[in-house]
């Protein structure tokens, strides 16, 4: 017969919690987690999109994270201790549950040259030539974790350890549109020319912000993106085709 010590009730597990905390008097930061890691993000993303559908009137913006969703609000038509109160209630995504995949987009990128002027640094740094660290880095399938620094932004990841480079200790004064860089373990483009630190490998010809769209922004917390290697030729083309408006 087992000794007590030896009897376990059944596990049964808890219901996965956030922190939810002040930022200022119009709005509240909801907190999933404290690292880059997907399951989180996609708590993050699901909750985000649940907040947007219950239509708040008085809710201004919607903004997810990596590990958080920040929820702006009039301050005339909400207080914080009612809005946490209404958040609490909303279901939200516990851990193990599927992953709905977000829409695979396939952007074609010009690796190296002068379209990517630090390919060859980030290949000495992963101690691969160039042709093998632009392979290297089209053949992972990236998540959009989140949208920022500039408008349509995306944060993707994760990079592959080998490529993992930091920064530019000086940053260039201007990126152009369309850069494809990596930043440690993250990798991202840039949607309008903007100064930035990141080691420039391509670019695309494909835009992630168009400017004057309903929707503005071709990619989405939660999408996938596989990038495809093209040659000049091809980037001449599709680049053409993008300011004409067939993109």
């Amino acid at each position: 017969m087992p000794s007590r010590s030896h009897t376990r009730r059944p596990h049964h597990p808890k219901k996965e919690s956030f922190r939810i905390l002040p930022l200022g008097d119009s709005a509240l930061t909801i907190e999933f987690g404290n690292m880059i890691n997907s399951e989180i993000n996609s708590r993050v993303v699901a909750f985000a999109k649940t907040v947007f559908n219950q239509h708040w009137q008085g809710i201004h913006d919607i903004v997810p994270t990596y590990r958080s969703v920040t929820v702006h609000f009039d301050p005339l038509r909400w207080d914080s201790a009612t809005l946490a109160k209404r958040l609490k209630t909303l279901p939200r995504r516990e851990p193990g549950q599927a992953d709905p995949q977000g829409i695979l987009h396939e952007i074609p990128v010009l690796y190296g040259g002068e379209w990517g002027p630090d390919l060859e640094a980030v290949a000495a740094f992963a101690g691969l030539q160039p042709d093998e660290a632009s392979a290297l880095h089209a053949s992972i399938q990236y998540r959009v974790y989140m949208l920022g620094f500039s408008p349509g932004f995306p944060y993707l990841g994760l990079v592959s350890e080998r490529l993992a480079m930091p920064r530019r200790s000086t940053p260039r004064t201007t990126v152009p549109a369309g850069s494809v860089g990596i930043a440690d373990h993250q990798t991202g483009i840039y949607p309008i020319a903007t100064p930035g630190g990141w080691q420039l490998i391509g670019r695309t010809p494909i835009a992630m912000y168009r400017k004057g769209r309903a929707d503005p922004f071709l990619l989405k917390p939660g999408d996938i993106v596989q990038f495809n290697p093209i040659d000049r030729h091809e980037f001449d083309r599709l680049n053409h085709e993008s300011l004409h408006g067939n993109d």
